[in-house]
């Protein structure tokens, strides 16, 4: 069985917060993103630390069966640079 291909993953993760920033839905992806270039990181780097918070809402929604939760969303959001694992 194939691990996949990571790139593909982080094309998919990358277009759902393209997606997020287009609708401006919720405004907080944006603002994130925004916020954390300001702070003196690359728009990728950025992107990816949104990337984590993303994964981490998907996997807990396929592994634990968990609704999507916009609220914990958006506070892990805004909790970055620090990982929702932290």
């Amino acid at each position: 069985m194939s691990e996949g291909d990571p790139e593909i993953a982080r094309a998919a993760i990358f277009e759902i917060i393209e997606n997020q920033i287009e609708a401006g839905t919720p405004p907080e992806t944006q603002r994130t993103l925004k916020r954390l270039m300001a702070e003196g990181r690359s728009e990728e780097e950025a992107m990816k630390l949104i990337g984590c918070v993303v994964t981490t809402v998907i996997f807990g929604m396929l592994k634990e069966g968990k609704a999507y939760d916009e609220a914990a969303y958006i506070k892990a959001l805004l909790a970055l640079p620090r990982l929702p694992w932290e």
